[in-house]
C-alpha cells in the first residue's frame, strides 16, 4: 500500500470516460452517460471480490462506517462497542449517530480481545466492531460466537485490510456487514471513497437510501422518488468510483507485491531472537500491508524507533504516542470537545475514559513497531532495507 504508487494507464482511462460523458454524478443523468455507471460497476466488483450479495459504495471509510450502524438502526444511546487501538473515524462514527462508543482492550492480534468484549457487554450494547489495523484481523470465531450468544450485530471495520482473508472468506464478509475504505493511503484507492458489503437485503437498502437524502431510488424520474426516512448525503462520485474500478481490477496484483517485501522483511527480523511479530489468527491471512513486531519492553520499541528513523528507514511507526490511532491522545474524546452541544445520551452515557484502565492495551501497544509496506519498492530496495532495519534494531539490543 498504497495503490497510489502505481497509478497507470488503467486509472486514466476510466477516469477518462467519465470525462468524455461529463457526468461526474452516480445517479441519474442516463442519457448522457454513453453506457458508463462507474459506481455501479465499482459495487459489481466488490460484491464479486468480497462474496457478498449486497454492496453500496459511499463517499469515504468513514462514510461506510456510519451508514452500516445507520442502515442496521444504531441510534442515541446504543452502544458500540470498539478497540482502543484503530483510527479516530471509528468513535466519530458511532457518536455522529448519538450512539455510545464503548472502547476495551486489544491483544496481541493488536485488534479486540474477545474476553475484554465479553466483560463489556451490556443491556445497551447493540453492536460489536473489530477494527483489522494494518492488514490483520481478530478472532473473528470467537467474537461471533459472542455474538450470537447475546443477540448483538458484528459489524468488521475492513478499512485498512482489504484482501485479507479468515477462514478462506475475504474480511469484511464475516460479519452482518463490512466497511471498507479507499482513501487516499489504502491498499486501493478511489482518492476519497468507501463501501459497505452485506448478505442482509434490508441492511443493504436502508444503506443506499440513508446515504443519499432518503432517495428510495425507484423509478427513473429522481425528482419524483419518495422518502420513506431521513437521509444524509454520503455519495461516492463517479470520478472517484472509476479510480476505484481501475484499483480493484488490480487488487492481486497488488497484494502479491505487498507479500512479497513483507516477507523479505519479515524473514530478515526474523533473526534477531527479542523481535516477536504479531499473532494472526489460526485460519487468517493478513493482507501484508504493514509489518507488526513486539520488542521486550516500552523503553527497548522507543529506541528501536528512533535508531530506525536515524537509519533512513521511514514508515515506521510508533503507535503507542500516535495522535490519532491510539486512545492515549483522544483528549477531543475523552474531554468531549465538539463545536456544539452534544446529544443527551452521549453526555450522560459515555465513559469518563480518562480514568479506565487499559493496561493491557498498553503493554502490547507501547512495545508494538509497525512499518509500512510499499508497493514501489524493487526487491532490490527491500533487501537493503531488511539489512538497514536488523542492524539498527541490533544496535539498541
Amino acid at each position: 500500500m498504497p495503490g497510489f504508487e502505481l497509478f497507470g494507464d488503467k486509472e486514466r482511462k476510466e477516469v477518462q470516460d467519465v470525462m468524455d460523458s461529463g457526468v461526474l454524478m452516480r445517479y441519474g443523468f442516463d442519457a448522457m452517460r454513453n453506457g458508463h455507471w462507474k459506481t455501479k460497476e465499482l459495487e459489481t466488483g466488490l460484491s464479486e471480490r468480497m462474496q457478498s450479495k449486497y454492496t453500496h459504495a459511499v463517499s469515504s471509510g468513514t462514510a461506510a462506517l456510519t451508514v452500516a450502524l445507520a442502515s442496521a438502526g444504531v441510534g442515541a444511546g446504543d452502544e458500540v462497542i470498539m478497540p482502543t487501538f484503530t483510527f479516530v473515524a471509528s468513535f466519530e462514527s458511532i457518536l455522529a449517530l448519538g450512539a455510545i462508543p464503548i472502547l476495551v482492550d486489544i491483544d496481541d492480534t493488536l485488534t479486540l480481545n474477545p474476553k475484554a468484549v465479553e466483560k463489556a457487554i451490556t443491556s445497551k450494547t447493540k453492536v460489536v466492531m473489530p477494527v483489522h489495523m494494518c492488514g490483520s484481523m481478530a478472532d473473528l470465531d470467537a467474537l461471533k460466537s459472542i455474538c450470537d450468544k447475546h443477540g448483538l450485530l458484528l459489524l468488521e471495520d475492513a478499512c485498512q485490510a482489504i484482501g485479507g482473508t479468515y477462514n478462506g472468506k475475504p474480511l469484511g464478509s464475516i460479519g452482518d456487514l463490512g466497511c471498507f475504505s479507499f482513501d487516499y493511503v489504502k491498499t486501493i484507492t478511489c482518492g476519497e471513497g468507501g463501501a459497505i458489503i452485506t448478505d442482509n437485503k434490508e441492511y443493504y437498502e436502508n444503506a443506499h437510501m440513508y446515504s443519499d437524502h432518503g432517495h428510495d431510488h425507484i423509478g427513473n424520474n429522481r425528482g419524483a422518488e419518495a422518502h420513506p426516512f431521513l437521509g444524509y448525503n454520503f455519495r461516492i462520485s463517479e470520478m472517484n468510483a472509476a479510480v476505484g474500478v481501475a484499483q480493484l481490477a488490480r487488487l492481486d496484483e497488488f497484494l502479491t507485491i505487498q507479500k512479497r517485501n513483507y516477507s523479505i522483511l519479515r524473514e530478515a527480523l526474523s533473526s534477531i531472537p527479542e523481535v516477536v511479530f504479531r499473532t494472526v489468527p489460526d485460519g487468517g491471512e493478513e493482507n501484508y500491508s504493514f509489518l507488526n513486531f513486539f520488542l521486550p519492553n516500552e523503553d527497548i520499541a522507543q529506541k528501536v524507533h528512533h535508531a530506525l528513523s536515524g537509519a533512513g528507514v521511514d514508515g515506521c511507526f510508533y503507535w503507542y504516542n500516535n495522535n490519532w490511532h491510539y486512545y492515549k491522545k483522544w483528549e477531543h474524546l475523552t474531554q468531549m470537545k465538539s463545536l456544539g452541544k452534544l446529544p443527551k445520551d452521549v453526555i450522560e452515557s459515555l465513559p469518563d475514559y480518562s480514568k479506565v484502565d487499559f493496561s493491557e492495551s498498553d503493554q502490547w501497544m507501547s512495545r508494538n513497531i509497525s512499518c509500512l509496506i510499499k508497493l514501489g519498492w524493487s526487491e532490490e530496495e527491500v533487501t537493503e532495507r531488511a539489512a538497514k532495519m536488523v542492524e539498527a534494531i541490533k544496535t539498541v539490543l
